[in-house]
């Protein structure tokens, strides 16, 4: 308890501080906007409000916006990544070893899940991806819209909300929503080439050889490398359509090498000979033998969104994209003497490769119009994203020497159908400072999900004994494929309705009141209402806040993944599988239905404006309770012997998705900006932004029938415990500055990530990651009124998070926690040509 209101009181002090820091700078706006681009004061904004004509900073709780030269500008191609640098509340990881999350890693924003942010495209809902994260990563048990399927050169505007909307906008709005806002162009147009590496150079530990190795003490104390290339080339153009419709087409192509960031392994590598001495090929070896980073790459995404008039107040629009992405990375190391090698196919052991190839399409169409006072919009949307794998470089060792070294191990599929229809009119009402503001509206939802098979050699056994007696290793190494007994294919409905009321009840006070209600067809209902005010005591000083009830309804992806993969314990093969929900096996663990997660979420603000100086500050408390998580691995004996005696004869345990962990995050959001022309010096924007968050787990799920049981199993442990409370930074702080003078212009902006703990199954397993603070430069020169270049890099001083132990990087593949919030990577440099048309 003490130590919880420590962390309070810090967190109150530094909000403080922050309004009396002299140079503090960000604003509810984007964060290093040029000089022609609108301030935040004048920028309208349509996520969070239903009223026409409001701006960033006029709203009852806090929008950011993060406009197309903000992401251009970036050193980075990758939406998620470009975000997370413009915006202290979202995060990034970017982890490694983690199977398909390698490919489409989530963001999460103030700390939460990344399914409890909702993603939307011009005000529609996005599908969210395929891919479950079941690893041991952030955001494990959650699938998360993947942002990065949208080319940065077709957005206006990124507008994201810091709270929680679920009244407004539905299911997945806890922690705030994403709104991406596409160009509307009818002329114009950019072509750009960007072209980056990693030059770097990383720490190693020395690791401990086996006693009398004679390669002990070899590893070098660093490493240089470059590595990394990227070339992304993208074009956008404006065309008119019509008289008054327009067309804007974008297209990216996106070709990543990988990144090697591997220890130096120092385990024995070649059985020893038969005199006993260590093999000479243990000498010759390269010990850098794994893919640990970003991986290799192949992207091509196409966007097109259109609008015309047709006359009569009636508009239509729509927008279309495809992406398709192939990517490869890497698993562990498998030795040359390891049991799951056959010697005569790979006689210096392999390095399994995990292959994943994802297709993502969607397309939305509407129109506008008006009927009587009402304001009408009707819109039809289609998304799926498809996940297929292929594992190259391994075997099946129950094979033996006849083994394939490439398999098709199967993947799965999203697909969501949404059917909106809203009207919104203004009511004048008697005694009101101001028309009242009506929007009403339903959403109609169809959501589907399929797991498919691999091939029966990826995932089946096929009786090799391994030469101690013990059955040989099934499947697929690194990544068993699917079995046509976890093939599914299911559906769901859902039908929401909402009102949302907005009015001025005097002069100096907005209020406005959503309800919404749900109805799912594999759940049940769930109800939302949200209250916000606003109360300007002056042009300079303003209070906002809101509370409100949301949800999040357990995704289908949840709800019907399921995987199986052989174990052999003392000899035995058992079956360990990921069971759904519904499955008998894992009801007879105490396994339910999933409902949907609830939270309580309230907000208090200030904004402020001091001449040309923005500030905001935002305190939140986010209260969830029936958090939907991937429960423990279930193997232990005393589980295996209770299925036993259930009549599930074989089943080596496994686990399952659940409801049941409750949490309580408290933070603090501050921003401030300060425009200033400098006259003959040019034109500065100084932005500086800080989330300050802190959560607590208070409750972790339990069921009777593994409470019975003596040891206990616990379903929900420390290490997933310690993940939810400490896995992502305490506090996020970045300092921007932007220079524009004729022809030039330039970026420099820092970056620091709090603390950070990497947690283990032990206390003594756990590893704390200290503060790190990134700096990025970037230099522009426009050589034409319609060419430009720039040169830049990110993490100028080549900053990396704490190398690992031995103790816990055992075979030198992994010399980094993948709970560092900033990957590892290194100093990226980089250049890019512009040319508008």
């Amino acid at each position: 308890m003490q130590k919880k209101q420590v962390t309070e009181k810090t967190v109150l002090a530094l909000a403080i501080a922050s309004l009396f820091a002299g140079t503090a700078q960000a604003q509810d706006g984007a964060a290093g906007a040029q000089a022609a681009e609108p301030s935040a004061a004048a920028t309208v904004v349509v996520t969070g409000t239903r009223v026409a004509n409001r701006t960033a900073l006029d709203t009852a709780a806090p929008v950011d916006i993060v406009s197309s030269e903000t992401l251009k500008n970036a050193g980075t191609t990758e939406m998620n990544q470009a975000l997370s640098i413009a915006l202290p509340s979202l995060n990034f990881p970017r982890p490694a070893i983690t199977d398909g999350t390698d490919t489409i890693r989530p963001a999460t924003l103030r700390g939460m899940a990344p399914d409890q942010t909702l993603v939307l495209v011009n005000s529609k809902r996005r599908h969210a991806s395929s891919l479950v994260n079941v690893n041991g990563s952030i955001g494990r048990g959650s699938a998360a819209v993947d942002m990065n399927t949208i080319p940065t050169a077709i957005v206006k505007s990124v507008e994201v909300l810091r709270d929680g909307a679920a009244a407004q906008y539905g299911s997945d709005a806890i922690s705030g929503v994403v709104n991406i806002r596409l160009r509307t162009d009818r002329s114009g147009g950019e072509a750009t080439v960007t072209y980056g590496a990693r030059k770097t150079e990383y720490d190693l530990w020395n690791d401990a050889a086996p006693a009398g190795a004679p390669w002990a003490g070899t590893a070098p104390a660093s490493r240089k490398r470059t590595d990394g290339q990227t070339a992304t080339v993208s074009v956008w153009k404006g065309l008119e359509l019509g008289e008054n419709g327009y067309l804007t087409i974008a297209a990216e192509y996106r070709d990543q090498h990988r990144t090697e960031r591997s220890g130096y392994d120092m385990r024995q590598q070649y059985p020893r000979l038969a005199s006993g001495a260590f093999d000479p090929r243990e000498n010759t070896i390269n010990r850098f033998n794994a893919w640990y980073g970003e991986p290799e790459m192949e992207q091509s995404t196409l966007f097109a969104n259109a609008g015309a008039s047709l006359g009569g107040g009636v508009k239509l629009y729509g927008w279309a994209s495809y992406q398709n992405r192939d990517a490869r990375s890497g698993g562990f190391f498998r030795t040359a003497q390891d049991a799951r090698n056959v010697p005569s196919i790979y006689p210096d052991g392999f390095l399994p490769i995990i292959a994943p190839s994802v297709d993502d399409y969607a397309a939305t169409g509407g129109a506008t119009w008006t009927w009587g006072a009402w304001d009408m919009d009707a819109s039809l949307g289609y998304g799926k994203n498809k996940m297929e794998y292929d594992i190259q470089n391994t075997l099946n060792r129950s094979i033996g020497p006849t083994s394939k070294r490439e398999f098709y191990a199967g993947g799965y599929s999203y697909d969501q159908t949404v059917l909106n229809l809203t009207g919104v009119r203004s009511v004048e009402i008697a005694g009101l400072a101001s028309p009242l503001n009506v929007a009403v509206g339903m959403e109609a939802r169809r959501e589907g999900y399929k797991l498919f098979a691999g091939e029966r050699e990826s995932w089946d056994y096929y009786g090799q004994v391994l030469p101690n007696g013990t059955p040989a290793a099934p499947g697929a190494q690194v990544f068993p494929g699917f079995r046509p007994s976890n093939e599914t294919n299911s559906h769901r409905n859902a039908v929401g309705a909402f009102i949302d009321l907005e009015a001025n009840l005097t002069p100096q006070l907005l209020t406005s009141f959503a309800i919404r209600g749900e109805k799912y067809s594999d759940f049940g209902n769930s109800l939302a209402g949200k209250l916000s005010a606003r109360y300007d005591f002056s042009k300079e000083f303003a209070l906002r806040g809101t509370i409100q009830n949301g949800f999040r309804a357990p995704s289908p992806q949840q709800q019907n993944f399921t995987a199986t993969s052989t174990n052999f314990i003392n000899g035995v093969p058992f079956e360990i599988t990921t069971f759904k929900p519904s499955d008998p096996v894992a009801v007879a663990l105490g396994a339910k239905p999933l409902e949907a997660e609830e939270s309580i979420n309230a907000s208090i603000g200030a904004v402020m404006r001091f001449g040309d100086v923005n500030l905001t500050v935002d305190a939140y408390r986010i209260d969830i309770d029936d958090r939907i998580v991937l429960s423990e691995n279930l193997t232990q004996a005393n589980v295996r012997s209770y299925l036993t005696s259930r009549g599930f004869i074989g089943v080596g345990g496994g686990r399952f998705f659940i409801n049941g962990v409750d949490t309580e995050t408290k933070g603090v959001d501050v921003v401030v900006s300060w425009p200033w022309n400098a006259g003959a010096a040019g034109r500065f924007d100084f932005t500086l932004a800080g989330n300050f968050t802190d959560t607590k787990v208070t409750k972790v799920p339990q069921t009777a029938q593994l409470s019975a049981l003596s040891p206990a199993p616990v379903l929900f442990d420390r290490l997933n415990v310690l993940s939810l409370e400490k896995g992502q930074p305490e506090n996020k702080l970045s300092a921007n500055v932007n220079w524009k003078l004729g022809k030039w212009g330039g970026t420099v902006r820092a970056t620091r990530y709090g603390k950070v703990l990497s947690p283990g199954t032990t206390a003594n397993f756990d590893f704390e990651l200290g503060a790190k603070t990134l700096v990025d430069l970037e230099a522009r020169y426009a050589l034409t009124p319609k060419l430009s270049l720039a040169l830049g890099a990110d993490n100028v001083f080549d900053q990396y998070p704490e190398t690992l132990p031995p103790a816990l990087n055992t075979t030198g593949n992994t010399p980094f926690a993948n709970y560092a919030p900033f990957g590892r990577s290194g100093r990226y440099i980089y250049a890019r040509a512009s040319y508008g048309f």
